[in-house]
């Protein structure tokens, strides 16, 4: 304390003490004149009520704020391959993991340090036989991971932390330096209240120790919030490099959108149709555009190679669907049958209903399978299992659609059903993808409707295969160009210094 007061100066000090006697010396005669009144058990329960109310008030604020701050954190986009799942998760680990205390916002350096942790976590997802992976990350890349981490960050502080826009980092570092003497002074002041009038100081004390410890909640879960934040900014922004999202040229991000989630809105969704020879691949296709644009399979096979039909239909992305060789058939081995798969976005499987031969099916699916497994910087394409011929399962004279296959009554719909389900069971599908259908002449039965909403389902998880196609495409092209950029800036500079 005496250092507090040889600071001041006495005469200024003793006129700052004349002109609060007044006010202060309100306190304790209040009380008397309460206690003479016999009102003061009446103020003591408004006190208690209203104090009580303020701090129900106080947390019901509190537990609001954190409700719109957890909305406003950052999440993974939903574009990501595979292999980025792992990589945010150990990012969201680290960010549940950081203490307030331990990294104060006043210090930059530990705001740095934090970073840095958050770099390397996702480096070493990425390269984890490195020993020291945060150096496998380009300068300009790196710059660039921090640019957008504090730009989103400075755009979240601003609209979701109030008077954000006012606060300067001298405001804090100076409360932070003067909140010591404040405390001592504020000490003073209660052991003086305790003096003259001991029961409404010690009532104070415990609602101010409440509102304090709300007051001081809030504060808290702001600061953990700002640095959980900032955590998986430099972490997102982070796996978006990784993902080829992020970089250095047109503006340093692939910006995508539930509306355009491509990084080229000119590629069309890659539909690829498969299926054992005679299976209605064509006939599919056929229905689905609602006229005749390939020919049928009148033959054992018509279709001698890839056929690629445009598909433009209300609610869908414009797409390209390719009608295939029969996967049974010299035409299409398995070797090929991979490889076209691998550039598709959505897989249109054709099995026949009343065939059940289906081992090869099955291998060449798992096959399919295991190849997208063994891409994790892609995402698989969804499958949809199209269940023909429906029309020739038992009783085969019998054709009066539709039929209700949730809860089948007549002996066709339990024959279909059970061929569904079966054809699900022997191709290890969800029932939910394997889709009914008639493609006989005059008998096109649940195309326009079933198949199509299924297929309008799966439209968003095709878009983000097209977005991961087409960004390998982009990454590649991106080297080149940059390389000549910097040789022939180089070359300039060199010519200008001779």
């Amino acid at each position: 304390m005496t250092t507090i007061f040889t600071r001041l100066d006495r005469w200024r000090l003793a006129a700052l003490l004349l002109w609060a006697l007044p006010v202060v010396a309100l306190l304790p005669l209040g009380g008397f004149w309460l206690w003479q009144t016999k009102a003061l058990s009446w103020w003591l329960l408004a006190m208690v009520v209203c104090s009580a109310t303020g701090y129900g008030l106080q947390y019901v604020l509190l537990h609001r704020e954190r409700r719109l701050l957890a909305e406003a954190a950052t999440g993974p986009d939903s574009h990501w391959p595979a292999e980025a799942d792992a990589a945010w998760a150990a990012v969201e680990q680290q960010a549940e993991a950081v203490k307030p205390e331990d990294w104060p916002l006043s210090e930059g350096s530990r705001l740095w340090t934090l970073g840095q942790q958050t770099l390397e976590t996702v480096a070493q997802h990425y390269h984890p036989k490195v020993d020291r992976p945060l150096l496998e990350l380009t300068v300009p890349h790196t710059l660039l991971i921090i640019e957008r981490a504090s730009r989103d960050l400075r755009t979240t502080i601003t609209t979701q932390i109030p008077f954000s826009h006012r606060l300067m980092i001298g405001d804090l570092v100076r409360v932070w330096r003067w909140k010591a003497t404040a405390d001592r002074l504020l000490n003073v002041y209660r052991a003086g209240r305790l003096v003259f009038n001991p029961a409404d100081a010690l009532l104070s004390e415990a609602w101010g120790h409440l509102r304090g410890q709300a007051y001081g909640a809030a504060w808290t879960e702001t600061h953990l919030w700002l640095l959980r934040e900032y955590v998986r900014k430099v972490g997102y922004y982070a796996i978006q490099l990784y993902s080829g999202r992020l970089t250095l040229t047109e503006g340093g991000s692939v910006e995508s959108t539930p509306d355009r989630p491509s990084p080229t809105p000119n590629e069309p969704l890659r539909i690829l149709v498969l299926g054992r020879a005679n299976a209605g691949k064509s006939s599919l296709i056929n229905a689905l555009f609602g006229r005749l644009t390939a020919a049928t399979d009148v033959l054992p096979d018509t279709t001698t190679g890839l056929t690629p039909y445009r598909l433009e239909r209300e609610g869908l992305t414009a797409a390209l669907i390719f009608d295939t060789p029969g996967y049974d058939t010299p035409l299409l081995n398995e070797k090929a049958l991979l490889k076209i798969a691998l550039g598709a976005d959505l897989l249109l499987w054709v099995c026949a209903a009343h065939r059940a031969d289906r081992q090869l099916e099955r291998q060449r699916l798992d096959s399919l399978r295991a190849a997208f497994a063994a891409r994790p910087d892609h995402r698989p394409p969804p499958i949809v299992v199209v269940v023909s011929h429906i029309d020739q399962v038992r009783p085969q004279r019998e054709w009066q659609p539709p039929y209700d296959l949730l809860n089948p009554q007549r002996t066709k719909a339990v024959t279909i059903r059970a061929a569904v389900e079966a054809v699900a069971a022997d191709l290890a599908v969800p029932a939910g993808d394997a889709i009914p259908v008639c493609l006989a002449e005059g008998r096109i039965y649940n195309v326009a409707d079933v198949l199509w909403a299924a297929l309008l389902d799966r439209q968003n998880e095709a878009n983000r295969v097209r977005f991961l196609r087409c960004l390998e495409q982009r990454k590649q092209q991106e080297n080149w160009p940059l390389l000549r950029e910097q040789l022939a800036n180089a070359g300039r500079f060199l010519w200008g210094r001779l």
